[in-house]
């Protein structure tokens, strides 16, 4: 079960930050950090579904995002952000990604 939770904004609206395994065959035993800022809870849930990671809940509160991330996640125009997860005790130094660049598949040449 991944870790996550979420952060109500004054404004009502929520972020939303979930650990997940990377979902590149590639990726290692390293998870990643996505963060969502929707309307409430069910629809950034319904955001990552629509992506194509099926198996996404939230049960809890045990991860909730820090006041950095809520900061980079609503001043990205799509609201939709991820890094690599944090080791515990580790320094985070790696910038924040569009979701696009994490689904993304690997360009294969074509030979012609």
């Amino acid at each position: 079960m991944a870790a996550g939770g979420f952060s109500k904004l004054p404004n009502g609206t929520v972020v939303v930050a979930l650990n997940l395994p990377s979902p590149s065959p590639a990726g290692g035993s390293t998870g990643v950090r996505v963060l969502v800022h929707a309307q409430n809870r069910a629809r950034a849930l319904t955001r990552l579904r629509n992506l194509g990671l099926r198996a996404i809940y939230l049960r809890g509160n045990a991860a909730p995002p820090t006041p950095d991330e809520i900061t980079a996640v609503l001043h990205h125009p799509d609201g939709l952000i991820w890094r690599t997860a944090p080791d515990a005790g580790v320094a985070v130094t790696e910038l924040w990604h569009p979701i696009r660049a994490l689904l993304r598949a690997p360009a294969v040449a074509r030979r012609g």
